[in-house]
């Protein structure tokens, strides 16, 4: 929520700075998270007067205004379309800071000569001073701007953005706000005077409202002004908009938007003389109506969603959307206009169901008053006569099926002194809640006092949320500090958390740098994972309202942001480039909650060492990879296999899966060719994934000392003729099981014409150890013989002459 400082005083005083003001508010619950100084860099521009236009001698598209500048006159080059005697613009001298039109970078303006005419200043755009992207035509300031003063001090202002907590809709307005200031600072609050000129004709003669269904829509508030015209809101109208973050569409839309931000309560307008039978019913859609919204799409509603109706079908989804058959156009000249509650289940509902959020939205969902939605309709109908002419019916109608009378609550110093554990006098507790609105009314006892919470405030229900109240205008600073009353439990760690911790530490020991992308993809992101495209399954989760097209689904693997952020720094760096990330994943559950295991991720690609000139470049390549996670497991004390796997983001024949204790944790292996290709990399790269939820138990428990051998080792060599498809991991399995064994490697792996056709060679080092005495070669060659023996009844393997 962007609230200008401009706007909010002229509803209460202010005399502290801006990032005092911001301070007093963050320490009171209303959160700002940034301030913006709306014309801090116009250093030198002011504003100018056009006194005279002429044809510029070598461009018919060119003019040379005269601008008058109080002390100065100044003739420049402009090619704007709009220059007109007489009017009020921003000049630039030169020296001053400025956008570009063009590339949206920031300039100092110097001395030109355009077309054999020196110009030195500009008359300058809304883009070029940063206000908006509007370049084509300068910005027009009002007739009664002064000459000569700074432009700063005219059109400047300070934005603070506020992040307004779910429970406090009444802050999402600038009255909100000012209100909130003008108690935690002691002054007055001066709310604008709301009255207009009325018609004799009644309202009630011209328009009804049914509600039927009173559970959704508690009030219902409407006004007619005929005789409207459709046009542009007046400059002063449309700045507030733009410094709020909202668009200038025309005034009637402006004012409704306007009152919105000013009073919190969302407001639409229609073409009175569209509304068939001249009667509004509130109503639930009936299962499968539809609807065309003010953006052109037709909307299909269920039986649980509210409408706006009139006697021949909806005009309005209720609180999300007005209608196409009811819209205000420049044809406009009756405009029926509402302010009404609805329930804030049903909106929320309602606008995630069809994706449309907005402003509005946003407030009826978060719970406004009923209260408000009479003064707002009646500031905004004095303000559209007010500037888009026309006259008001007599009275407004007003529909209040859902009226409730406020319940005061009971208050005691003594349960002030509890709750917060210092005392406040009764005065004090008055006086903090009378500058927030409460009416406070003297209980049966001198320490008690009733409090009635005012029409604006949907968030007080409990003693607990008076105190509350108490404590934020006086201040928490005025809460003393005590210590505890007893030491602080012991922490109890988080097992996951120490794996990740030590996974990290082990892989930038291997020269892996860590990186942290978002938790949200894209389709378009998981496809290219796809090296032939098919549709994903499981479908991974999609959020109900993403903020973009890019963030709009759940992560099911950290793969595709892990391999985007290997090619966006592949750009940048020629040599070997190793990165990991470590984060949770999520994995669709048919209906239930998503499984969120942690997950491990890393990438590797480019050369393996530094260029140097000691050698010829060698580039990284599985078996990197592969004694990566080798190297992590071994330090994490998990033994691990390694077998065949056909994932198909992988190479076939260059991946393999993690296998700890017969459960497949993860995957190694070279990324396909087409996979790449989508992600713009011209490389082979590797990729290992590692599930740590599932590697979790596995690293756990005691680790049990084992002494260095004392005795010597024998060591053989042993090359064996296999069929092809025999994997290494089979072999290795059986030679390992002989208890002598210590160790085995792989050392050479052959196939050629040496060897029968469908057959290969390989080659292992075996170191053969006792712990517990001196090995003879006796006892090796048994135990060789007996390893030769069960690899050619399994596996049909020789030893090679």
């Amino acid at each position: 929520m962007k609230i200008p400082l401009k706007w909010l005083q002229e509803y209460v005083a202010l005399t502290l700075s801006s990032s005092d003001l911001a301070n007093k508010l963050t320490m009171a619950g209303i959160e700002v998270k940034g301030v913006q100084v709306i014309g801090g860099e116009w250093e030198n521009i002011v504003v100018g007067q056009i006194i005279a236009i002429k044809p510029h001698p070598n461009a018919d598209r060119l003019s040379l205004p005269t601008i008058d500048l109080g002390t100065e006159q100044q003739t420049v080059v402009c090619g704007a379309p709009n220059l007109r005697f007489g009017d009020k613009v921003a000049f630039a001298p030169v020296g001053a800071q400025l956008i570009d039109g063009h590339t949206g970078q920031a300039f100092r303006l110097k001395s030109a000569r355009i077309r054999g005419v020196m110009s030195s200043g500009m008359a300058c755009s809304e883009k070029e001073l940063g206000i908006s992207d509007s370049h084509e035509r300068i910005i027009v300031l009002p007739a009664e701007a002064p000459v000569g003063t700074p432009l700063a001090d005219y059109l400047g202002d300070v934005i603070f953005d506020l992040d307004i907590t779910p429970n406090r809709p009444d802050c999402l307005c600038v009255i909100g706000i000012a209100r909130e200031i003008a108690a935690l600072t002691g002054r007055s609050l001066s709310l604008p005077e709301v009255s207009y000129k009325e018609a004799a004709s009644p309202i009630d003669q011209q328009i009804s409202v049914e509600i039927a269904a009173p559970d959704l829509c508690p009030r219902y508030g409407a006004s007619l002004i005929t005789g409207v015209k459709i046009g542009e809101s007046p400059r002063w109208l449309q700045q507030r908009l733009l410094a709020c973050g909202m668009r200038p569409i025309s005034n009637i839309v402006d004012i409704t938007n306007y009152v919105m931000l000013e009073y919190g309560q969302p407001l639409h307008a229609f073409d009175y003389d569209k509304i068939k039978g001249k009667k509004i019913i509130v109503r639930r859609a009936a299962e499968g109506e539809a609807v065309v919204t003010l953006d052109g799409v037709e909307r299909v509603l269920s039986a649980d969603m509210l409408v706006i109706a009139d006697t021949a079908g909806s005009v309005a989804i209720a609180g999300v959307m007005g209608g196409a058959d009811s819209e205000v156009t420049r044809g406009t000249t009756s405009i029926l206009l509402e302010a009404a509650s609805f329930n804030p289940a049903s909106i929320h509902y309602t606008g995630r169901r069809l994706q449309l959020p907005s402003e509005a939205c946003m407030r009826f969902e978060r719970g406004i008053r009923p209260e408000l939605t009479l003064p707002a309709l009646k500031r905004t109908t004095q303000l559209i006569v007010q500037l888009a002419g026309g006259e008001a019916a007599k009275g407004v109608v007003d529909v209040y099926p859902g009226k409730r009378e406020q319940e005061p609550i009971l208050l005691s110093t003594g349960k002030v002194k509890t709750l917060l554990g210092v005392e406040f006098s009764l005065d004090q507790i008055v006086g903090a809640l009378t500058s927030l609105g409460f009416d406070c009314k003297q209980g049966d006892s001198a320490s008690e006092v009733w409090v009635t919470t005012p029409y604006w405030r949907s968030d007080i229900h409990l003693t607990v949320d008076l105190i509350e109240e108490i404590v934020r205008v006086i201040g928490y600073d005025k809460i003393p500090a005590t210590m505890l009353s007893q030491s602080l439990p012991r922490q109890n760690p988080e097992p996951v958390l120490g794996l990740k911790q030590q996974a990290g530490r082990i892989l930038t020991g291997c020269g892996f740098q860590e990186v942290i992308t978002y938790s949200l993809t894209s389709l378009e992101m998981l496809n290219k994972l796809l090296p032939e495209p098919h549709p994903l399954e499981p479908m991974p989760l999609r959020m109900a309202n993403p903020m973009t097209a890019e963030r709009e689904y759940l992560r099911p693997s950290l793969r595709a942001n892990l391999l985007a952020a290997f090619s966006a720094n592949r750009r940048h760096e020629d040599s070997g480039i190793r990165l990991f990330e470590l984060g949770k994943v999520y994995l669709p559950r048919h209906n239930d909650l998503p499984d969120e295991p942690e997950a491990l991720c890393g990438i590797l690609g480019g050369s393996r060492l530094e260029k140097s000139w000691q050698g010829k470049e060698e580039l990284l390549d599985f078996y990197d990879a592969k004694g990566v996670v080798e190297g992590l497991l071994n330090q994490l004390g998990v033994e691990a296999n390694f077998e065949e796997d056909r994932d198909e983001s992988l190479c076939l024949g260059k991946q393999a899966a993690i296998v700890v204790d017969g459960k497949k944790l993860g995957v190694v292996g070279e990324l396909h060719p087409k996979v790449l290709e989508a992600f713009e990399v011209s490389e082979p790269v590797y990729l290992f994934e590692i599930n740590l939820t599932a590697l979790l138990p596995f690293t756990i428990g005691h680790k049990m000392f084992q002494p260095i051998p004392r005795f010597p080792a024998i060591v053989r060599d042993m090359a064996l003729v296999i069929d092809t498809e025999i994997s290494h991991q089979r072999v290795l399995d059986i030679i390992k099981s002989f208890p002598l064994v210590n160790q085995v490697t792989l050392f050479d792996v052959y196939a050629g014409d040496q060897v029968p056709r469908g057959k290969k060679s390989l080659a292992y080092r075996i170191t053969f150890q006792s712990p517990t005495h001196t090995l003879t070669d006796k006892e090796v060659n048994k135990v060789q013989q007996q390893i030769l023996n069960k690899l050619s009844s399994e596996l049909g393997a020789i030893l090679r002459g």
